[in-house]
């Protein structure tokens, strides 16, 4: 397949996305308590979160609605190869960016759900380092007839390699400073965290499990910890520092990686009126590595 060219118009990677429209698909989950389960023990939570018939803490539907697909389907980077919402893009590099999701109600553990999966939007721009496509999957989730929880999704795609990142992250081990904020969660994701989170999200990418596969091939320092991951520490800050509150809306971008080994900081701040919370992880590298907003009911 042609490489894109940007002396060819000034977005080369569209004549790759034009006709590209995939239909909507549904899958359905039993939304099982055991991945809830394992999930709580892996956070060092005293208790499971959620048992049969109890509310599902926000985002730990990112626990069901997994696809496993066959080996022989996934690329060198352990991510796959092909599927229904990948971009049809020569030499595709992925990368979570952020998204969005309204809670309307509550999903319980026990209570068979569907989820509706579309391509919300594609947008081609360019950057410092070359185009690139952004596009946006909305998620749909329904129990007993009613949609509960609906989500978007940012993933950006480019075509090949930034030569800026190789060399370009440093790795600190050191103690974090105290931090000025009303809510405070500190962790330091290890190996194994991160290979258990990957197997609880079918997560085959090599960036989370291979170290020399991070360093040699990736360029980076160490083993990159999930984005998803760290959106849900900054939710658990939220719900272990408010509990009476219910989420309504969550918002939030992915800025920097960050690395096992290293002290996560998830802070929080409540707004004057009480009717939202800014939510950030730091390291004592960056101050922002990830941001979210919520919303409470």
């Amino acid at each position: 397949m042609p490489q894109p060219d940007a002396s060819q118009g000034e977005f080369a990677l569209a004549r790759y996305l034009d006709a590209w429209a995939p239909a909507p698909v549904s899958l359905d989950d039993p939304v099982a308590a055991a991945p809830v389960a394992a999930l709580s023990q892996v956070l060092d939570q005293e208790a499971a979160v959620a048992a049969e018939g109890e509310p599902l803490p926000p985002l730990w539907h990112w626990l069901h609605f997994l696809e496993w697909p066959a080996q022989r389907e996934l690329g060198a980077d352990g991510h796959p190869a092909h599927g229904h919402f990948l971009p049809p893009l020569p030499d595709r590099r992925r990368m979570f960016a952020g998204g969005r999701a309204e809670f309307t109600a509550p999903l319980r553990v026990g209570v068979p759900a569907r989820r509706t999966s579309s391509l919300a939007k594609v947008e081609i721009k360019r950057g410092r380092t070359g185009e690139m496509a952004f596009v946006t999957i909305r998620h749909d989730i329904a129990q007993e007839g009613e949609t509960r929880v609906t989500e978007e999704q940012d993933l950006v795609y480019r075509t090949g390699e930034d030569e800026r990142r190789s060399g370009g992250f440093g790795l600190d081990l050191g103690e974090a400073e105290p931090a000025d904020s009303d809510w405070q969660l500190i962790l330091r994701p290890s190996p194994t965290l991160l290979f258990r989170y990957s197997a609880l999200t079918a997560n085959a990418h090599r960036i989370h499990y291979d170290e020399p596969y991070v360093r040699d091939v990736e360029g980076y320092p160490g083993l990159v910890v999930h984005g998803p991951l760290l959106v849900q520490l900054m939710l658990e800050l939220a719900r272990r520092e408010a509990p009476e509150r219910e989420i309504h809306t969550l918002s939030y971008r992915l800025r920097k990686p960050v690395f096992a080994g290293e002290q996560v900081c998830a802070l929080g701040d409540v707004a004057d009126d009480g009717g939202s919370a800014g939510l950030r992880i730091a390291t004592r590298r960056d101050e922002r590595h990830a941001t979210a907003e919520v919303t409470f009911k």
